[in-house]
């Protein structure tokens, strides 16, 4: 590990194997004697980028799509669901793609741009918050990020709650008991979705910054 002293700017390396893991160490500056600390903590970026590394090892081949295909990714581990979604997403003009575990998911997510996600909360036995791939959207620049609507499901939602949604860094949230009206829902929630981002995007122009 490279280790730079506040106190007088020297600079050295320490063997990795001489630090003890996960902690936070004080050394003595080899220099000025002054106290240098040391965390050898696992950063939450280096955390999901691991967790993404392993996810998208021995993933599924590239699939072809033809130009102008809106794809949308449907993660979901029941059956009956996933034809339902499924079954609306291709009347709204989507081509869906389910993933068998979050490993698939991840790998598609690396291969295409889709531009609708579906991701059930404890899909492939993980939570919302656990996910690999809500950790893989948060970290995507806000250029990409932006063109993707992200819905999630869960029985703990009340369905297109505003508030719910943005904490959890998502476009919309829906409880699976409402599933029925998905295609009404998305209807209303995919434009409104769009024209905030217009709005959104004529602004920056306006102000030079886009």
């Amino acid at each position: 590990m490279d280790v730079t002293c506040d106190s007088c700017g020297a600079a050295f390396k320490i063997p990795d194997e001489k630090l003890p893991p996960n902690q936070v160490v004080s050394i003595a500056c080899p220099k000025c004697k002054g106290k240098i600390k040391v965390d050898t903590r696992k950063s939450d970026k280096d955390i999901v980028s691991s967790e993404i590394e392993e996810l998208e090892q021995d993933s599924s081949p590239l699939e072809l799509f033809e130009e102008g295909t809106r794809l949308a990714l449907v993660l979901n581990g029941d059956d009956k669901q996933v034809n339902d979604i499924s079954s609306v997403l291709e009347k709204l003009k989507y081509k869906p793609i389910v993933a068998p575990s979050a490993q698939d998911g991840m790998g598609k997510l690396r291969l295409h741009h889709f531009a609708l996600i579906i991701l059930s909360d404890g899909f492939d036995g993980q939570n919302l918050e656990g996910s690999p791939v809500t950790h893989y959207l948060n970290h995507l620049s806000m250029s990409v990020r932006r063109k993707i609507f992200l819905v999630l499901l869960s029985d703990k939602f009340n369905t297109m709650d505003n508030m719910m949604a943005f904490m959890l860094s998502a476009n919309l949230v829906i409880n699976p008991a409402d599933l029925s009206k998905l295609r009404l829902i998305l209807n209303k929630a995919i434009p409104d979705h769009e024209k905030f981002y217009k709005i959104f995007m004529d602004t920056l122009k306006e102000a030079g910054k886009e």
